[in-house]
């Protein structure tokens, strides 16, 4: 279980961690379903090539975060609402877990350390 948070975890961080895949994110969260935008509307707002967009958006899919309908000849994209809350679950327990494994591993290695220091004075 820990192993798969912490892949997932790793997952959303570094999808996240470009600053363009955040601004697509933040464009699309502020639009509802029926306003989902095209790859030429995200291009043309964020000053960006299709292609790029398209990039990043490959990116986005891959964690499932946007999601993306066709309308005639084009993919309109929104932000996938359930997945959003997962990943803002994953994110804050990222940043607020105290792994008990961990914790102990990391007294463990302290005091290893500090039995090391002190034999060697």
């Amino acid at each position: 279980m820990i192993q798969k948070d912490t892949e997932e975890q790793a997952a959303v961080f570094s999808a996240l961690a470009d600053l363009t895949r955040l601004k697509i994110v933040k464009l699309l969260c502020c639009q509802r379903e029926p306003d989902a935008l095209c790859v030429n509307a995200m291009a043309g707002i964020l000053g960006i090539s299709q292609s790029a967009v398209s990039q990043h958006l490959r990116v986005l899919k891959a964690i499932a975060l946007v999601k993306g309908q066709r309308r005639g000849y084009h993919i309109h994209y929104s932000i996938n609402r359930d997945a959003m809350q997962h990943c803002q679950e994953l994110v804050l327990s990222a940043l607020n877990t105290e792994i008990q494994i961990e914790k102990e591993s990391c007294e463990s290695y302290c005091s290893d350390r500090r039995r090391q220091d002190v034999s060697r004075d």
